[in-house]
């Protein structure tokens, strides 16, 4: 009986080294879009540093028929905006729509000038329907499917852009609307807006990341509580739960969710560019795993910063007291 407690007591070891190890190397793969090597861990894990090249954007926008991207400068310079401007339809997803978001998105992840990207509407008094259903009747049971897929995969691809993510609800976000915000690092919402994964009403579920953003982000319980009912909230009880960070007062204009966003993004936007993505890789990845691997993930996210020229510049700005200047090198 010893020795087979002691054989599964060695087995339990290997196996949370191993999870250890194939989070520190996903955490490397992760690192090494950031541009910088980092020394190696204990063990002798490196990182492997993959250039990617910067684009540079003027402050006009770029109007696309249903997807509107701007790129601010002056006190906003480094914030993109993505708006949905599909008015006739609510803002729902339809093919097109997440064709031009997925688009808009990798561009974004490969840019190191972009520091925070702001999810909102462009339409007064909606912020997303959630899908399509004129388009979705049209489908076969086949099309659906690969649709719904390809909305998970940008979804997810918006969740893993590098910089802080802010979702601007001004109106109501519904199913795959609230998904899209559910994937944003924060949300703020006015008080008026209306937010709820409403699927199950429809004989189905929340198909693009709901089933499991809303539990990691309300609780278990209430997530299969909201989805069971299909109960749909207000900003007020979205702020009590913790669906949502900010709740604000709606202004004539329509956009007070939208202002509280860019005054956030605006917070954001001294800080070391590197650090903030490290910063954001490190919690998004710790919090999927147990403490001790969080904690590795966090010894690697950190030696990122250590050889950057931010960090010395960081030190420098402090002794001169003065702000400090980063370039995201």
């Amino acid at each position: 009986m010893a020795a087979a407690a002691a054989a599964l007591g060695g087995l339990g070891f290997l196996r949370a080294r191993l999870r250890l190890a194939a989070a520190a190397a996903a955490t490397f793969a992760a690192l090494g879009r950031t541009g910088h090597r980092a020394p190696p861990l204990r063990g002798g894990a490196a990182a492997a540093a993959l250039p990617s090249a910067g684009r540079s954007y003027g402050s006009q926008a770029k109007e696309e028929e249903e997807l509107r991207v701007r790129y601010l400068d002056d006190e906003h310079k480094g914030i993109v905006v993505l708006g949905l401007n599909r008015s006739h339809a609510k803002n729902a997803l339809s093919k097109n729509l997440v064709k031009m978001m997925s688009k808009a998105v990798d561009a974004l992840k490969s840019d190191k000038k972009v520091r925070t990207v702001v999810f909102r509407s462009e339409v007064p008094g909606i912020f997303c329907a959630g899908a399509d259903l004129k388009e979705r009747a049209k489908m076969h049971s086949s099309e659906v499917s690969s649709f719904v897929s390809r909305a998970r995969a940008t979804i997810n691809e918006l969740a893993n852009l590098p910089v802080p993510t802010i979702a601007a609800i001004d109106g109501t976000a519904l199913g795959g609307g609230l998904e899209l915000a559910l994937a944003c690092d924060i949300r703020v919402a006015a008080s008026s807006a209306k937010m709820g994964l409403v699927e199950t009403k429809l004989a189905i579920i929340p198909g693009a990341g709901g089933t499991q953003r809303l539990p990691r982000t309300i609780g278990v319980s209430l997530a299969k509580e909201l989805i069971f009912s299909a109960r749909i909230v207000d900003g007020e009880e979205a702020k009590s739960i913790g669906l949502i960070s900010h709740v604000v007062e709606q202004n004539e204009a329509g956009d007070a969710a939208y202002r509280r966003a860019l005054a956030l993004a605006r917070e954001f936007l001294p800080q070391g560019p590197v650090a903030m993505r490290v910063a954001k890789l490190a919690i998004n990845q710790g919090m999927e795993v147990d403490l001790v691997t969080g904690l590795a993930i966090e010894e690697a996210c950190y030696a990122q910063t250590i050889p950057t020229k931010d960090r010395i510049e960081g030190l420098l700005a402090f002794k001169e007291k003065r702000p400090p200047r980063y370039k995201g090198e």
